[in-house]
C-alpha cells in the first residue's frame, strides 16, 4: 500500500484546483483502501455548497444518506467532533454494527456496506468535508493501518484544499483591485440595471465617459459584454 499511498499523496500536491484534487483521489483512494464504494464531500469556501463525488453507487445512495443516514450514522458524528478517522468498530461491536440503525435502515442492508470508514477535510478549524470508503460483503474490516493511511491522506488534502482555496481568493482580490474606485462604481450601477445615460445622470459625467469606462473594465476582466461583466464580478468579489 505504501507506494500507492504516496503516489496519491504525491498527485493530490500538484493538483491545480479542487476539480483536479478530487479527480486525482476519486481514481486512486478506491484501489488504495481496497474498497468496492468510496466519495468525497466537500464544502465550498463559504459553506453554502456540497460538491459531491461517489464511485460504485447510485444516485439513490446520496438521497438515502442525506435524509436519513447522516443523522444516524455515529462514525460520521465521531469524525465530526474529533477531527479524526473512524471505522464502524471503533463505535460497535461486529454484532452491534449489524444491528444498528444505520447498517438496518439502509446502509448494510441496501447499499451492502459491510465495513465503512469516514476521514475528516478541516479547514480553519472546522470540518470543511469528508472521505467515505466501504467494502462489501466478504471483504476484511478496515483495521489500524488502514486508519494510518488513511489520517494521512486527509492531512494532505486539507493542507492543499486550503493552498488552492488561499491562492483562488488572492487571484480575486487581485481581479477587484485592477479596478480603480470609479470602475468599480459604474460597474455596481451597472449591476443594478442602469443604462449608460441613467449612469451619466447619477454620477454627473457624460455618456461618452461611461462609455470608455466600461470598454476599460471589459479590457481587465477579458469580457465581452455587461452581462458577462456582472457575472464575473460576482464571481470574484
Amino acid at each position: 500500500m505504501s507506494e500507492s499511498f504516496r503516489a496519491l499523496i504525491h498527485k493530490i500536491a500538484i493538483a491545480r484546483d479542487e476539480l483536479q484534487l478530487r479527480l486525482h483521489y476519486m481514481d486512486a483512494a478506491g484501489e488504495l483502501f481496497a474498497c468496492q464504494h468510496w466519495s468525497i464531500y466537500l464544502h465550498d469556501s463559504q459553506g453554502q455548497r456540497t460538491t459531491i463525488d461517489i464511485k460504485g453507487l447510485p444516485d439513490s445512495f446520496i438521497d438515502y444518506y442525506q435524509s436519513i443516514g447522516a443523522a444516524i450514522d455515529p462514525i460520521m458524528q465521531y469524525v465530526s467532533e474529533n477531527h479524526a478517522p473512524a471505522h464502524e468498530q471503533i463505535i460497535f461491536t461486529e454484532a452491534d454494527w449489524k444491528h444498528s440503525q444505520l447498517y438496518q435502515s439502509g446502509c448494510g442492508k441496501k447499499y451492502d456496506h459491510e465495513h465503512i470508514m469516514t476521514g475528516p477535510i478541516v479547514g480553519q478549524g472546522k470540518l470543511i468535508g469528508t472521505v467515505h470508503f466501504a467494502r462489501t460483503s466478504g471483504t476484511p474490516a478496515f483495521n489500524t493501518v488502514d486508519l494510518m493511511h488513511l489520517s494521512g491522506l486527509c492531512a494532505h488534502i486539507s493542507a492543499q484544499l486550503a493552498f488552492l482555496r488561499t491562492e483562488q481568493e488572492f487571484r480575486r482580490s487581485q481581479k477587484v483591485t485592477c479596478l480603480t474606485p470609479r470602475e468599480l462604481q459604474i460597474a455596481s450601477l451597472v449591476a443594478n440595471g442602469l443604462t449608460n445615460a441613467e449612469i451619466a445622470s447619477e454620477l454627473w459625467i457624460s455618456q461618452n465617459t461611461v462609455k470608455q469606462t466600461l470598454k476599460k473594465i471589459f479590457r481587465k476582466l477579458n469580457v465581452t459584454a455587461r452581462a458577462e461583466m456582472v457575472a464575473k464580478l460576482q464571481l470574484i468579489c
